[in-house]
């Protein structure tokens, strides 16, 4: 679809969590259809997890993004799927790749919201790439694990807090989800969170840097719990690393479902967005300091500078390996 001006920032850039929102409907579209392809249960395929994903280019007010998505790999629970946005000048026909992503969704029975049913197997062209697929699966397993066990940071309001520190630029967002928002069977869109979780984090990275900011990246985002229509969330963002040019906000969404079935707040997603901060004509600009002064907040610092360094040799070797 063509990209308007309500799809983009002040300077025409479109939100990453507008991209990130067409890649997850596109992913629910061909999941849900294959989960649906034998007899049995009719079900809707619900967003899970999606792996890390990198903004290789902007895209612009004007232009046309087109995403297209491939099955790439079945369990007996879950369906991977991979999908690919390319942005076309209508002008000039001008087209470049701009994302590449990964999901992973599991089928919900429309009868019972609770029950996961088997997915049909598909066909592989070769043995190997089942085999590559299902140690995709294994590890993706094994960090969204990880993830929850670690998930319990509550973001409080700092009173008078100095520029450029944690506090100065936190953020949080309080929405009602309504039916809007939600899919057959009564939960979030994970598009829809996608978004929202896009928004916080970019407020966040504009209060850091005053300039215009675009999103760069995101870390692997897993959906720990479902969210239900007439739910409160809270999205809520902060600073954790700042490199020369890049900013880490971890961003997190936590859920009050107090009006059908009363229970405690529940963390429901977390994830790491990466932005930059761009000049007028769309170079790159440093990016101030983090100013850390908790111990938690040096801490969450160098994990930060952890991931960085650990995705800038990644992308080395990449460029390495293409270069042969």
């Amino acid at each position: 679809r063509i990209m308007r001006p309500d799809d983009a920032n002040v300077a025409g850039n479109v939100h990453g969590g507008t991209i990130l929102k067409m890649i997850e409907e596109a992913g629910a579209i061909i999941s849900t259809r294959h989960c649906n392809s034998q007899a049995g249960e009719p079900c809707v395929a619900a967003l899970a997890r999606v792996e890390r994903t990198d903004f290789l280019s902007p895209v612009c007010i004007g232009e046309v993004a087109n995403v297209s998505a491939e099955i790439t790999y079945t369990s007996r629970h879950s369906v991977e799927v991979q999908v690919n946005v390319m942005s076309e000048n209508i002008l000039t026909g001008a087209k470049k790749v701009t994302n590449k992503a990964t999901l992973w969704y599991v089928p919900l029975s429309l009868k019972n919201v609770n029950k996961v049913l088997e997915v049909p197997p598909i066909q592989y062209a070769r043995k190997e790439q089942e085999d590559e697929g299902k140690k995709r699966y294994e590890e993706q397993k094994l960090d969204r694990l990880e993830t929850k066990q670690r998930n319990g940071d509550v973001i409080f309001p700092v009173i008078n807090p100095e520029p450029h520190t944690v506090g100065y630029s936190q953020s949080s967002l309080i929405h009602l989800v309504g039916p809007s928002d939600c899919t057959l069977l009564g939960f979030v869109h994970g598009g829809v969170t996608m978004k929202l979780m896009d928004e916080v984090a970019g407020i966040v990275a504009a209060r850091h840097c005053k300039t215009n900011i675009v999103t760069a990246s995101v870390d692997a985002i897993n959906f720990h719990e479902k969210i239900k229509k007439g739910s409160v969330i809270t999205i809520s963002g902060r600073m954790t690393f700042t490199s020369n040019k890049s900013m880490e906000i971890e961003v997190f969404v936590d859920a009050d479902p107090f009006v059908d079935e009363p229970r405690e707040r529940y963390r429901a997603v977390s994830a790491f967005f990466t932005y930059v901060s761009l000049s007028k004509e769309g170079k790159p600009l440093p990016v101030p300091q983090l100013l850390t002064e908790t111990e938690d907040e040096k801490r969450r610092f160098e994990e930060g500078k952890g991931r960085y360094l650990q995705t800038k040799a990644k992308r080395q070797a990449q460029m390495q390996q293409a270069a042969r």
